[in-house]
């Protein structure tokens, strides 16, 4: 007899598809009412607040969880924190996830958590969708800002406020996207290291040196009124970084008194230059699509642009085939 769990994903899935094919043909793009539910969803929300934050802050990031697991943290914090960031549509992607390189089960002895993070849909059958996935996986955190390009900063700031809020005690934490590919294996033990002492204001990936881009038709721009300096502090590409849990908290509040831009990478690179942290560059990050051999795979920790089912065929080989040689 299938388990309730089986049932209950083989039902979501099949509402995903209909939803999304619904969505596709026959509905108009809906607009922003400024409403703060989920139409009849039940939402959990939680505010909360840092009291040693003196001065007046410029982005009080004062937005509702609308979905949230604060119990998702044991009490002595786990390992390893994965924060995804993803999109409503993505569920393929998401479910690739969780059953290859982010199953929290893959370490035995080592505590994972994974968590994907989502702002809210404009359009409130996604929204609704988002809230029965959550309910079988309870794996997905939402806040009340408008899931779109220009908010992946308020995404990232919500993990790293989720993070400080209920899972402080956390040792290392991950920033990545739903189109990545991790290898677990060398970020676990050839990076983070078990069995060595936690570090402390530590933050690695690939490392970026570059100035703002003027051109208005790119996808980066960055108007100069927004962005005066001609070069970015140095920064992490923002498809894969590791960063010690204590930072976290430390760039949460000082994005509070940082002035918001939408490249989420250069501004959690704008808020480390005010702190004095300085991000290391491991060439193990990469932030381009790479041609899939398992002897290259094995040396990296990130490759960018991995759809699911690509996804599904590396994990199952890489997995398969440990014990052969390059």
């Amino acid at each position: 007899m299938a388990s309730k769990v089986s049932c209950l994903y083989v039902l979501t899935v099949v509402c995903w598809a209909s939803a999304l094919w619904y969505l596709s043909v026959t509905r108009p793009t809906s607009s922003y009412t400024g409403s703060r539910s989920f139409g009849s969803v039940s939402i959990v929300r939680k505010n909360v607040s840092f009291s040693n934050i003196r001065t007046r802050p410029i982005n009080p990031h004062s937005f509702e969880f609308l979905i949230n697991e604060p119990d998702k943290c044991e009490k002595n914090g786990p390992f390893l924190v994965i924060l995804i960031s993803t999109t409503h549509k993505e569920f393929d992607a998401r479910q690739a996830i969780r059953e290859t390189w982010g199953d929290e089960s893959n370490f035995k002895g080592i505590k994972i958590v994974t968590l994907f993070l989502l702002g809210k849909n404009t359009d409130p059958v996604l929204n609704q969708m988002v809230e029965q996935e959550s309910q079988i996986f309870h794996d997905i955190v939402v806040e009340d800002f408008i899931d779109s390009y220009h908010n992946l900063t308020l995404k990232t700031l919500m993990g790293m406020r989720w993070v400080a809020t209920f899972c402080s005690k956390a040792k290392y934490v991950m920033k990545t996207d739903s189109d990545i590919f991790v290898n677990m294996d060398n970020l676990i033990y050839k990076l983070l290291k078990p069995t060595t002492k936690p570090r402390r204001r530590y933050f690695t990936g690939y490392v970026i040196n570059g100035g703002p881009i003027r051109d208005v038709r790119s996808k980066w721009y960055m108007p100069r009124d927004l962005y005066p300096e001609s070069n970015y502090p140095p920064f992490c590409s923002g498809t894969g970084y590791i960063f010690s849990a204590d930072v976290a908290e430390l760039i949460y509040k000082t994005s509070l008194h940082t002035r918001l831009l939408h490249l989420e990478d250069v501004y959690v690179g704008l808020c480390l230059r005010k702190l004095g942290i300085h991000p290391f560059q491991n060439s193990g990050f990469n932030h381009w699509k790479m041609a899939y051999s398992l002897c290259r795979y094995r040396r990296v920790i990130t490759v960018h642009q991995i759809g699911p089912e690509e996804m599904h065929r590396i994990w199952n080989d890489m997995t398969s085939k440990k014990h052969l040689r390059c």
